[in-house]
């Protein structure tokens, strides 16, 4: 299988039991999670050589998030052990018509104070025929955003497939760049540009047809013009996704995705999803899903159809990763 390399951050994710308010009891469990991680760890179940690039802190803290990939078969021989410290968030689990609650503590962290020139990229990606990066990264501080620049310029230059998951965080734009003015940059290098409507809005600053948001039910047609557009804006991609999501309330979500390439506009199959579990990662579970499929040589369809039933499950499984086989998907 094809080997795919990710880079971002990992952060140490809090959480209260059950669906339980934050602190509402002393007790809070403890994982790992992050979008490229995330990413990297479904890939690995999947059976691809994996490899997460980044840089934590050299501690007992760092150490134990890269010994959470490595358990899931992550390579995570080029992470750079520098900085002070992991980001951390707290994930609060919505219920009924309670929504989830998610606050960051991440200012300061080792991604967040890396820059261009940190990470030896010619070695870092050798090896390797993909890489994928979020646009989390570039929104954790500027001299991240370098970083995640120069990684995606790195890998274009050595011949790879570039993904982007745009992943708009409102939270975390707050050094003095709006995120079109980055993320456009970075999605001009991109072969695969994946995102929600939000995201194309928010990050790309491509609107939707008549702007604003689709509302009530969704109308995966709706987006045929959405992704024409990102095609027509970002000519170098060769496909763009859009997830689909309808919550009708925090345990009972609507869950689909389109997509388009060169020639045609797919839709994906539907999955109506009551008692979730978790809905951390279930992005970044599509994702993998559908790198997954088009690294194999899938047709679009199919790579789609993976892509939707991959993430569908991770709604069902605590915590940020996504460890379900092939098969499970298939099935």
């Amino acid at each position: 299988m094809a080997g795919i390399a990710t880079f971002g951050e990992i952060m140490l994710r809090l959480s209260p039991p059950g669906k339980e308010r934050l602190f509402q009891s002393p007790r809070l469990s403890a994982v790992f999670g992050g979008g490229e991680a995330n990413v990297a760890v479904s890939l690995a179940v999947l059976g691809h050589r994996s490899r997460w690039i980044s840089v934590v802190p050299g501690n007992e803290v760092g150490e134990a998030a890269l010994g959470a990939l490595r358990r899931h078969g992550v390579d995570t021989s080029r992470v750079r052990r520098a900085g002070r410290r992991l980001g951390v968030y707290f994930a609060e689990t919505g219920a009924n018509e309670r929504a989830s609650l998610v606050v960051y503590d991440r200012e300061g962290s080792a991604l967040a104070e890396a820059a261009a020139g940190d990470i030896d990229w010619s070695e870092a990606l050798s090896g390797f025929e993909w890489f994928h990066v979020s646009g989390i990264t570039p929104a954790v501080s500027a001299s991240a955003a370098g970083l995640a620049m120069e990684a995606v310029r790195a890998a274009r230059s050595a011949g790879m497939i570039v993904s982007i998951d745009l992943n708009y965080r409102s939270k975390l734009w707050r050094y003095g760049r709006r995120a079109p003015e980055v993320m456009r940059e970075i999605a001009a290098d991109a072969d695969l540009i994946i995102g929600n409507e939000e995201d194309c809005q928010k990050a790309l600053g491509v609107e939707i047809e008549g702007g604003g948001e689709v509302t009530g039910p969704i109308d995966p047609a709706a987006y045929e013009g959405l992704t024409a557009r990102v095609m027509a804006e970002f000519p170098r991609a060769e496909r763009v996704a859009i997830t689909l999501r309808e919550s009708l309330s925090a345990d009972w979500n609507k869950w689909s995705a389109v997509l388009r390439n060169k020639k045609e506009f797919l839709t994906g199959p539907s999955y109506e999803v009551r008692n979730i579990v978790d809905r951390m990662g279930t992005g970044d579970g599509f994702a993998a899903g559908l790198i997954h499929g088009l690294a194999n040589g899938w047709e679009d369809a199919r790579a789609l159809g993976f892509g939707v039933a991959a993430s569908c499950l991770k709604h069902s499984i605590p915590g940020d990763f996504n460890l379900v086989t092939e098969k499970e998907v298939l099935a």
